[in-house]
């Protein structure tokens, strides 16, 4: 009989789908399963566990748009499971194609702490490595009915985006509410197919793809499609070999470091991103605990915050993990914010709250800013991070360019004073890798810099709606460690390559200015009442820090740190890379014109108290100007009786019967604060 290569991966394809995975969990046993739909916004999980519970069938409808809906699940393991591996099942009605962007949840137990999420490729629950017959257990699922508002055709028109307008039917249905055995040696056949089959599709021919070919036929034909569990280890024993070959010594090798990209707000509102970093950093964690390599990494300080006051338990895990090296704080940011609109004096807060936090949290300094997805970079951005003690700079944005593709991949970014901050832009073009045959080949045969420089980062886990890093991802990169006729794979911790690249490339390409994105350009203007709030709140923030420090230092009032730093978090909060461009979600842009409302109002009355302390009060019109230039014969951050003349009577008139006059910073237009 002649070989045919292909019927071979068409048989291997269609058995790795149809019998093998759906073989990996067996026996699957219905469980008792209730539900409660919570008739507003989210709340606590003891309050939840309270709650009346009513029956809820499997196959039934459940969650409007943004609803919360918890499942209570109880189940007993039989007698006769006794010794094996046990995982609970969930579908709660998902779509594999769209992770991080459709319905999820975090599952509790009755005590109250996190045990992982569930989403359309993390659909199990551990609930025990050896069963005991006859015991029980119990999970609560806060399950959150996002809907879909990317969809297949993205970006239409759509009444979902905000809770006022979206629809109260259910968007959902359960498919799967299962306890069952789980088959590690069968999970293992799966993932040793899975890798070779993706191997052998980016192989030129040759012997080593041939022998590829040839070993999986043998091992499928060593496999009893009826017996699975039982041979799958004889199956795996003639695919050894192939995965045993070592990859030689110039491949390329890939940094991998687990990842999650949760956009801090986009196709879902703030507070559901604060729910979305917890489900994904509960799943890390539990992968951190059963695979002793893997490494994750995390950035934007703001999303440790979150964790830290709402789901202190998990932080405190944080910590741990963050102690032990195996989650790394990264960039150095309060946010992956835009960096095209924020002021430089915005910025650098970024900067200096996001070190700060890690800092005193964790006792670390991070040495590069991480910002894969933001809209394009400053030609401030070298200037300033090198002013604010970075080493190093990380995107992948600019491969997203419409028509110029850019020259490198690892090389200088010099900024418009002539700084200059080694970045990295990883050939693999995605900041959710899933360790695939064709994203690991892309990294190594599109890299500009190959011929010098060892190898790239690969950021690894589903992204932007968050998810993070799978067991899935984390057994390819076992067997990619060091495979024949594919790029190594190790985890590494991003300063690690970086340091190790400055040494490959001590004379590297340079690149001088912006860092410009051939795409999203609308984003300079949508949205202006975001954009205008945001400017107003920069303004006004920095002039509410140069009068209550005159304040302070002139008369010995106190200085407001508190309210001004939590003021600062919030508008650096707007600054992420969806929000302050007019990308996300009506609603969203709605909470944040109410929220940019209450900052400026809190400004001025922070205004207002320094400026009182400093001129007292009276009837005399006083103008203040706060600019650091003498200002109609007013001087620099001083206060003066003359008022300007370019007023108009009217509103001359009307500042007379002010205490104080004030020129508002860089803006073309004076405000007044209220007599005391």
């Amino acid at each position: 009989m002649h070989d045919d290569p292909s019927l071979t991966i068409s048989r291997a394809t269609r058995v790795l789908a149809e019998r093998i995975r759906p073989a990996i969990h067996q026996q699957p046993m219905a469980l008792n399963v209730m539900s409660h739909q919570l008739p507003g916004e989210p709340i606590s999980p003891l309050a939840a566990f309270g709650l009346e519970y009513t029956e809820h069938r499997v196959g039934s409808a459940w969650g409007p748009a943004w609803g919360t809906t918890w499942f209570r699940i109880r189940g007993q393991v039989p007698v006769q499971w006794s010794g094996f591996r046990l995982e609970v099942l969930i579908d709660l009605g998902f779509d594999p194609s769209m992770t991080g962007f459709q319905c999820e949840g975090l599952v509790y137990r009755g005590d109250g702490s996190t045990v992982k999420s569930i989403n359309p490729r993390n659909q199990w629950i551990p609930v025990t490595d050896s069963a005991l017959g006859g015991e029980t257990f119990e999970f609560f699922i806060e399950a959150a009915s996002n809907p879909i508002l990317l969809d297949h055709h993205p970006f239409l028109p759509t009444q979902q985006g905000d809770i006022l307008t979206s629809s109260p039917d259910p968007l959902y249905t359960t498919a799967r509410m299962d306890l069952a055995i789980f088959h590690a040696e069968v999970y293992e056949l799966a993932a040793d197919l899975d890798v070779l089959l993706g191997l052998q599709e980016e192989l030129p021919p040759g012997p080593r793809r041939m022998k590829i070919i040839k070993g999986i036929e043998a091992a499928l034909d060593a496999l009893d499609l009826q017996d699975i569990s039982t041979t799958a280890a004889g199956a795996r024993s003639i695919l050894a070999p192939l995965l045993a070959s070592p990859a030689g010594a110039s491949e390329h090798v890939l940094s991998a470091i687990g990842h999650a990209h949760i956009d801090s707000a986009w196709l879902w509102p703030i507070r559901e991103t604060v729910r979305k970093v917890a489900r994904t950093i509960s799943s890390v964690l539990e992968l951190l605990e059963t695979d002793p390599e893997f490494i994750f990494g995390m950035s934007s300080a703001q999303q440790y915050k979150w964790l830290k006051e709402q789901y202190p338990d998990l932080y405190q895990r944080v910590k741990d993990a963050v102690a032990r090296g195996r989650l790394v704080p990264l960039g150095g940011m309060w946010v992956e914010s835009d960096t095209v609109m924020p002021s430089g004096e915005s910025l650098v807060r970024q900067f200096l709250y996001g070190q700060n936090f890690f800092q005193q949290e964790f006792g670390i300094h991070c040495k590069g800013a991480w910002l894969p997805d933001s809209f394009g970079y400053s030609a401030a951005m070298p200037q300033l991070m090198h002013r604010a003690g970075f080493d190093w700079f990380f995107t992948q944005k600019i491969s997203w360019n419409q028509r110029n593709t850019f020259p490198h991949h690892t090389f200088e970014w010099e900024g418009i004073d002539g700084s200059r901050v080694l970045t990295h832009f990883p050939p693999m073009d995605t900041y959710s890798s899933q360790l695939s045959a064709r994203e690991v080949a892309l990294a190594s045969s599109q890299f500009s810099e190959s011929g010098t420089v060892s190898g790239s980062i690969a950021p690894v886990g589903w992204g932007d709606g968050g998810g993070g890093t799978t067991r899935e991802m984390a057994s390819a990169a076992s067997r990619l460690k060091s495979l024949e006729g594919s790029p190594r794979v190790r985890w590494e911790r991003p300063d690690d390559f970086y340091q190790r690249t400055q040494a490959e490339l001590p004379v590297p390409p340079v690149w001088v200015g912006e860092l410009y994105l051939e795409l999203h350009r609308g984003t300079l203007t949508s949205q202006h009442r975001t954009k205008a709030g945001n400017r107003a709140s920069e303004h006004l923030l920095v002039e509410a820090e140069l009068w209550a420090a005159t304040a302070a230092v002139r008369t010995g009032s106190s200085y407001p740190y508190q309210e001004l730093d939590a003021l600062w978090e919030k508008v650096l909060l707007h600054q992420f890379h969806d929000i302050l461009p007019g990308t996300s979600i009506a609603w969203v842009h709605r909470e944040v014109v109410a929220d940019y409302d209450r900052i400026i109002a809190a400004t001025e009355k922070l205004i207002s108290a320094a400026v009182t302390a400093l001129v007292g009060s009276g009837e005399t019109p006083l103008t203040l100007n706060p600019t650091p230039y003498p200002r109609d014969d007013v001087p620099r951050v001083e206060c003066g009786r003359r008022l300007p003349q370019k007023w108009s009577t009217t509103r001359s008139q009307q500042a007379r019967t002010q205490t104080v006059i004030r020129w508002t910073t860089d803006w073309s237009r004076y405000t007044s604060t209220p007599k005391v």
